[in-house]
């Protein structure tokens, strides 16, 4: 897909979403980094403007990747973050916006309509969910929310290093009907696996 939109002159948009303590804005730097090691350029967008620190967080992962970042203040429209990101890729000819967003439960309505807003603002290619492999059976019932709410398009399992519920795994691609796309296997940037359903069962199964 992002070769596709290369060849048009268009960046590839992809907007990551999930409850707080995912993981969420360090697997977008592990997917910055696989990206850049496909030859794709990358933009980060800080839309992410309630958490303290996460701008900061993003940032110094864009710092240490040689990557830029697009941010505004805390407190900013979401959506008008990630629309300037993508403006600016679409200036400077870069392949990929890659959408950091608030963590938020599934249960607030408020933020999940706000998350929707962003979605209709930026008509993103994929929406990624973000998943922690540590929480078993509470990652269904997130996926199938999120899923309900705004519609998600793939997930990326984070944390499977430290253990692997992996049925809840295999469960959130059921409830979806949507791909696991890679996996997280420890902290360091390149500890992002494309998902390989055959390898994951066999750690599941060990």
């Amino acid at each position: 897909k992002a070769e596709e939109k290369r060849k048009k002159g268009e960046p590839l948009v992809l907007l990551f979403v999930g409850i707080n303590g995912t993981g969420k804005t360090t697997t977008i730097a592990k997917v910055a980094l696989f990206l850049r090691e496909k030859g794709y350029s990358v933009v980060l967008a800080g839309s992410d403007t309630y958490r303290a620190g996460s701008i900061e967080q993003l940032e110094e992962h864009a710092k240490r990747l040689g990557m830029r970042i697009i941010k505004h203040k805390y407190g900013a429209d979401p959506a008008a973050v990630a629309y300037d990101a993508i403006s600016h890729a679409k200036a400077h000819g870069i392949n990929v916006v890659l959408i950091d967003t608030a963590g938020r439960m599934q249960t607030n309505q408020n933020l999940m309509n706000e998350l929707a807003k962003v979605k209709r603002v930026v008509s993103p290619d994929l929406t990624i969910l973000t998943v922690d492999s540590l929480i078993g059976n509470d990652a269904v019932t997130q996926a199938a929310e999120f899923h309900k709410a705004i519609g998600i398009d793939a997930t990326i399992l984070t944390k499977v290093d430290a253990d692997v519920k992996g049925g809840s795994a295999l469960s959130v691609t059921y409830v979806t009907q949507k791909p696991i796309l890679f996996i997280g296997v420890g902290q360091a940037y390149k500890d992002l696996e494309l998902f390989n359903p055959e390898k994951f069962v066999n750690m599941i199964l060990r």
